[in-house]
């Protein structure tokens, strides 16, 4: 009996003592897990969240620790503002504005004289020669040039779908026939000609260059001067102006070339139209496109919008203070701040230089996208 009481005591003895040393190998467990730090989690981990966070955020991740700043540092991609190009009278040097550095660059570029810009998307030029009607791009960061057919073009504008470095970037125009005709015009880089097909439309639609032209999701929309949408699908080969009717705006925006003080963006989807008049602040809408209405705007959502007359631009992610304004193509105090205009004080910067856009020459300027890597001239 006592030989069995001693096997026992000592198996609990065993027991107890393997029991003391998980529990103590749980607590030096918690206790290394309670030490650890947001600095110790695995860089993998890491760097998956940090490239999801939008610019503000990955600065404020970036002061949490040595670690989280190297990481954010390392994913951080920031998208450069739109640069608004100046194109001389005279001679062939040019002028950049950068909005965010409010730092101007001057370069030659002897390719573009005697030609007149069109459009701008992707940091590509499309640019057309009046006296020979030679089309052509041209990106004025890498100095790069293409050839188009020539053709003809009076008083229509003109757009392009992407960069003419793509497969599927196509070329638009449309010039109203009369009233209820238009003849559209399409080519792409590589082709041989240009080409055009008649139109009838069930509303009037009268082309100019005060039109505007966006590419979004396979269609170009285009803004007649009196606020009617035409559409042209590229896959199905149709033309339509949507019985929508133009914005509505006060009274007092009917006023000398209130039509001209028209401006209008493609972002993410959605087609934007902004509506300017003189000392007026300008009015923003919003194609709804289920109820087929303009809807007006009072918050661009933190979007920066960058209105120029022959193409405008959208960015997100942008220094806070430029955000959910609208920043137009004219800079005051010897270059150093563009005229723009903030939702959320409901007022233009600086104050009291709103613009009579009718006024201006629409070929003078216009923004145009610098890459991603791009520092400046040298």
């Amino acid at each position: 009996m006592s030989g069995k009481r001693k096997r026992k005591r000592k198996l609990k003895s065993l027991s107890d003592t393997n029991t003391d040393s998980g529990r103590a190998a749980t607590e030096a467990e918690n206790e290394n897990l309670e030490l650890q730090t947001w600095s110790d989690l695995p860089t993998e981990l890491l760097e998956s969240i940090l490239s999801r966070l939008s610019l503000d955020d990955n600065v404020r991740a970036s002061v949490v620790c040595k670690s989280w700043h190297s990481v954010a540092t390392a994913v951080c991609v920031v998208i450069p503002s739109p640069w608004l190009m100046y194109f001389p009278k005279f001679d062939d040097w040019y002028e950049f504005y950068d909005p965010v550095k409010r730092k101007t660059y001057s370069i030659e570029l002897s390719e573009l004289s005697g030609a007149r810009v069109c459009y701008t998307k992707d940091g590509w030029l499309l640019l057309y020669r009046p006296r020979t009607h030679s089309v052509f791009f041209f990106n004025p960061f890498t100095q790069e040039i293409i050839k188009l057919p020539r053709f003809e073009m009076s008083y229509q504008i003109v757009a392009f779908s992407c960069a003419p470095t793509s497969s599927d970037c196509i070329l638009f125009t449309v010039k109203h026939v009369s009233p209820t005709v238009v003849a559209i015009s399409t080519c792409y880089p590589g082709a041989t000609k240009w080409t055009t097909i008649s139109y009838q439309n069930r509303l009037p639609f009268v082309s100019s260059i005060w039109n505007k032209l966006v590419f979004c999701n396979g269609l170009f929309y285009c803004l007649s001067l009196t606020g009617w949408l035409g559409v042209f699908d590229l896959s199905e080969r149709t033309w339509n102006v949507l019985s929508v009717p133009p914005p509505k705006c006060p009274d007092n925006f009917f006023a000398k070339n209130w039509w001209k003080g028209k401006f209008m963006i493609e972002h993410e989807g959605d087609i934007i139209v902004i509506y300017t008049c003189s000392s007026e602040n300008p009015i923003i809408f919003k194609l709804d496109k289920m109820l087929m209405e303009w809807e007006e705007m009072t918050t661009l959502d933190g979007v920066t919008l960058f209105a120029s007359f022959l193409s405008s631009h959208s960015r997100t992610d942008l220094p806070g203070i430029m955000r959910n304004s609208v920043y137009f193509s004219k800079v005051r105090f010897y270059g150093k701040r563009c005229i723009s205009f903030s939702l959320d004080d409901y007022r233009y910067y600086p104050r009291k230089q709103c613009h009579d856009w009718g006024e201006q020459d629409p070929f003078e300027n216009i923004w145009v996208e610098p890459p991603k890597d791009f520092a400046g001239f040298t």
